[in-house]
């Protein structure tokens, strides 16, 4: 029906621009369609993607944000970013990591004696209800510093941040299993358990990786750190994560690369890792037993590491928790079909897809049938036996995902090209090229129990010569496309300015129950209940201590009470700062001057702020969110007498 409404909105701007312009003139839509060289293909994608003044957007796509630690918020079809979520480093628009609510989230955080303000997010995850999004929680690793936030969808902000020394990297995570039972964090670098130390010349022996499911309270919105758990694998390189669902329910798989344990040493005549971890022609996929080992661990037999609980790797081996299969070279996604039959793994130094059959890899672990076992003893099971067959997709294939008619989707990084695929006779339909170097991609709800279909975005790496010179360093390009025809069509081009995004999440809008304001007043957004030194208006006042100054502060259109605030030079400052707007997008702002001083306070919020009252001086306050007329006099003073 849309293609259909869409192809008659089409044929009839053409006749439009045949006819009579705006202006009375012959031929004004097919003037501008000449001069800025546009076709009716462009003109089909524009009509595709274009969201009227006032309209929404069908989807909302999570995207890990990099560098920049944070989430980005993008709608789709229109493409526009929408927000950045403050996540593991700080965000200033938010006021993101300047409040004592927030500077306490980034802190717990750090690991060990060091504080930790950047981030390489790579997988952002929604939450899921019997494998389908649910719309209520997102999670997001930082594969640097292996650390798993928790992000609220009732308001889109950060709730929480583990870590554990357990591990030293994790670019697997975060996957959810189906019902959100546990959030899957994998490392990837292997290390000593626990952050000790061993010469690199140990590597076999001392250095390991480890697969940490953490335990998810759903009415608590909190990973429970006392009931998550880990196991002990191998010292290869575990990469993607996807969790089984239906038929495959209760069981998760990881891929891996490196099983040849090169660790590098370009200056101590070693070959660089890159082509050291590049000899063997199969890697091993990681297929766990999550449900059993779950029963290992409350039966006790693990052990404290770094103060988590640990299934040893021989424990995890004589419980049958853990088996290997062959992969091909160098793999990256490991991505479970729809109906949890079948996993589609995708080698980088291969041209397949190839789809291993859920009931075979069963059958052959049920009758105990193995063909060997790796150098720590976990048995092997037969690639041949283990797989349906393979698609022959091209030079690169990274990712798939899938849709609702039966199709799969790979990005191809070094044809830079997404191909289309049938599951049923794993014959490739298509392929589109994108620009450039494609890695991860992403189908609206194209890794649940019910994908949608109807829009792929791939997530490429470089773009070259797609937009205006902005200097050496160039945006990556996320390319929209419309999946719902015969033929893939490209839509859009959208330049991401932070970098390095990887990977997403698509999930249709009205999944989403988000708040518009906080009620009652005085929320803490990090708990969502009434902030303790939560302010009522008339309730403002300024009282001294023994552990210093507490102002109790409201905003409201469009001053501040107080709005003077005098302390005596050293003075400890706590600063109670509640909004008591109720409508709206009501938001304002906090600052002081040469004070680091900067929170954003959204209808109904309560935040909490501490310094110390420095150098004797003037310093103006003032609200840094336009929220009225009178913005500009929605200030004050903070006044530092000497003592």
């Amino acid at each position: 029906m849309k293609a259909r409404i869409l192809a008659i909105a089409v044929a009839g701007i053409l006749l439009a621009a045949s006819g009579c312009g705006q202006d009375g003139s012959n031929g004004g839509l097919l003037n501008l369609m000449n001069a800025r060289g546009l076709s009716e293909a462009d003109v089909s994608a524009a009509l595709k993607t274009y969201t009227p003044t006032g309209g929404r957007d069908d989807y909302l796509l999570f995207a890990s944000g990099g560098h920049s630690g944070q989430v980005m918020v993008i709608g789709v079809p229109s493409m526009r970013i929408l927000k950045v979520i403050g996540v593991f480093t700080p965000e200033p628009w938010q006021g993101y990591g300047y409040g004592d609510q927030t500077n306490a989230l980034l802190s717990s955080g750090d690991r060990g004696d060091t504080e930790l303000r950047w981030a390489d997010t790579h997988h952002p995850a929604l939450s899921e209800t019997k494998g389908d999004y649910d719309g209520e929680y997102l999670f997001i690793n930082d594969k640097a510093n292996a650390r798993v936030a928790v992000i609220s969808l009732k308001d889109f902000v950060t709730q929480q941040i583990v870590t554990s020394r357990l591990i030293e990297s994790d670019h697997g995570a975060t996957f959810v299993t189906p019902n959100t039972e546990y959030v899957v964090e994998p490392s990837q670098y292997p290390a000593p358990l626990g952050g000790g130390y061993a010469p690199i010349e140990q590597f076999n022996e001392k250095y390991r990786g480890a697969v940490i499911f953490w335990k998810f309270d759903r009415e608590k919105g909190r990973i429970v750190e006392a009931q998550s758990w880990a196991m002990e694998l191998p010292p290869y390189m575990q990469d993607l994560t996807d969790a089984g669902k239906l038929a495959s329910d209760g069981w998760v798989f990881i891929n891996s690369f490196n099983t040849e344990r090169a660790w590098g040493g370009t200056l101590e005549g070693n070959p660089p890792m890159e082509s050291g971890a590049s000899q063997n022609d199969m890697d091993y996929m990681h297929i766990i037993n999550w449900r059993s080992a779950e029963k290992v661990v409350a039966a006790g037999k693990t052990e404290r590491i770094a103060g988590m609980r640990v299934i040893r790797l021989q424990t995890a081996i004589d419980e049958g928790l853990l088996y290997f299969v062959p992969e091909p070279k160098s793999p990256h996604g490991v991505d479970v079909t729809p109906d949890g039959k079948e996993m589609v793994v995708s080698g980088k130094l291969d041209t397949h897809a190839t789809v291993y059959s859920w009931a075979k890899v069963k059958a052959l672990i049920d009758a105990g049938k193995f063909v060997g076992k790796d150098p720590y003893g976990v048995p092997i099971l037969s690639f041949e036996d283990s797989i349906r067959g393979q698609a022959e997709i091209g030079l690169g294939p990274l990712h798939t995902q899938y849709d609702n008619k039966g199709f799969a989707y790979t990005s191809v990084f070094l044809e830079s090209k997404v191909a289309k695929w049938r599951l049923s006779d794993l014959q490739v339909i298509e392929k589109i090229p994108v620009h450039y170097n494609v890695g991860h991609l992403v189908a609206a709800e194209g890794d649940t129990v019910s994908p949608d279909g109807g829009y792929v975005v791939a997530m490429n790496k470089w773009a070259i010569d797609r937009f205006n010179n902005v200097g050496p360093l160039l945006p990556q390009n996320f390319q929209l496309i419309d999946t719902s025809g015969e033929a893939m069509q490209l839509l859009y081009d959208m330049p991401i300015p932070i970098g390095e995004p990887h990977y997403a999440q698509m999930i249709k809008a009205d999944k989403l129950k988000s708040i518009e304001v906080y009620t009652p007043i005085g929320i803490d957004p990090l708990t969502h209940k009434v902030a303790k030194n939560a302010v009522q208006a008339g309730q403002e006042r300024i009282e001294r201590r023994a552990d210093g100054v507490h102002v109790y502060m409201t905003a409201v259109r469009s001053h501040f009470t107080p709005d003077i605030v005098r302390v005596k030079e050293g003075e400890h400052v706590h600063l109670h700062l509640t909004n008591v707007e109720q409508a709206k997008d009501a938001t304002h702002g906090f600052a002081i001057g040469s004070k680091n001083i900067n929170v954003s306070i959204e209808p109904g919020e309560h935040a909490d702020l501490h310094f110390i009252a420095g150098k004797p001086g003037v310093y103006p306050l003032y609200c840094t969110e336009f929220c009225s007329a009178l913005h500009l006099e929605m200030a004050g003073y903070l006044l530092v007498e000497p003592r």
